[in-house]
């Protein structure tokens, strides 16, 4: 079935972008997790919290991310009308006036949850904070800056998703606001949002030069795209080893684990990446899937190790 043929719910659910969902989650479990290290307890009311912000804040993306990105959708959709997924407003799934006024709300209710994590877990500017969050993703799609039409869009997305998010987690977890050995965890991660950030342009190179939008991969190309991702994949293995050994945040045995889930799944991606031309879209969705793994699983697995072993009274 048609998305736009689904039920009113049905058709807000799809422009959700419910897979999509993991790229903050992740993300939010993270940097609460660090938090929950660098404060040796768990506050369920700022797992809760955080949650909340989070939710808000990826319907706040989506959404406006749709709208601010209608031309060059609708660009695709001309180019590839059997390849790729139904868009919500070329497809008219959703008007975009509607998609604008949803992400307008959510966005302000993220600010909300912000303020209300600011009074309820003392947390001094966390409202600003979020707003600083909301100016990334605004500085990323919207005028002036538009870096995503301008280029550097992914290395930004890769400072929110990578290095802010996380931090801005930990900080509503423990109210830590200066160095914790904990952040030494924070660069690797920042690695592997950015190759995913760049593989996000893959599918899209073709539409994305048309419409004048400039990503990595539409200015430089498919081949480079892939071999910067698989580049900067390696480079995060070898710093999250090198920066558990130095912090030891986190037990020897599970660090290792963690960096064997990257390396696993970069081997996997390194075998897909010859077919991940461009529009090869079933491939290059394959690609990614092996990229997500890397991220995700590592990320998840030294999150519940950090509130696992915090819970359990170890300190490394």
């Amino acid at each position: 079935m048609h998305p736009a043929s689904r039920s009113l719910i049905g058709r807000w659910i799809y422009a959700a972008k419910l897979d999509s969902w993991p790229k903050l989650l992740v993300p939010m479990l993270f940097g609460q997790a660090l938090g929950v290290a660098a404060a040796g307890r768990v506050s369920a009311l700022a797992l809760g919290l955080g949650l909340a912000f989070a939710i808000c804040e990826l319907l706040f993306i989506v959404f406006l991310n749709d709208w601010g990105d209608r031309r060059v959708d609708r660009i695709k959709r001309q180019m590839f009308p059997d390849d790729c997924s139904p868009k919500t407003i070329p497809d008219e799934i959703l008007p975009a006036s509607s998609l604008l006024t949803a992400g307008v709300i959510a966005g302000l209710a993220a600010v909300g949850v912000a303020v209300a994590a600011e009074l309820l877990l003392a947390r001094p500017s966390l409202g600003w904070a979020a707003l600083g969050l909301q100016s990334m993703f605004l500085a990323y799609s919207f005028a002036p800056l538009r870096l995503n039409y301008r280029g550097g869009g992914e290395w930004l997305e890769g400072l929110g998703v990578g290095l802010a998010l996380p931090c801005f987690h930990m900080f509503m977890q423990s109210g830590a606001s200066v160095w914790v050995r904990e952040l030494w965890l924070v660069p690797g991660f920042f690695l592997l949002a950015t190759a995913s950030a760049i593989a996000s342009g893959l599918a899209d190179e073709q539409s994305d030069r048309r419409g004048g939008k400039r990503t990595y991969a539409s200015e430089y190309g498919n081949r480079a795209a892939r071999a910067l991702i698989e580049r900067l994949v390696l480079a995060a293995c070898l710093v999250w080893a090198v920066s558990m050994r130095i912090s030891g945040v986190i037990p020897g045995p599970i660090g290792a684990l963690a960096v064997i889930v990257i390396l696993v799944n970069w081997r996997r991606l390194r075998a897909v990446s010859p077919d991940a031309k461009t529009n090869e879209f079933a491939a290059q969705r394959r690609y990614k899937h092996f990229l997500h793994q890397a991220q995700w699983r590592s990320a998840v697995l030294l999150s519940i190790a950090l509130i696992g072993l915090t819970v359990l009274g170890w300190r490394g």
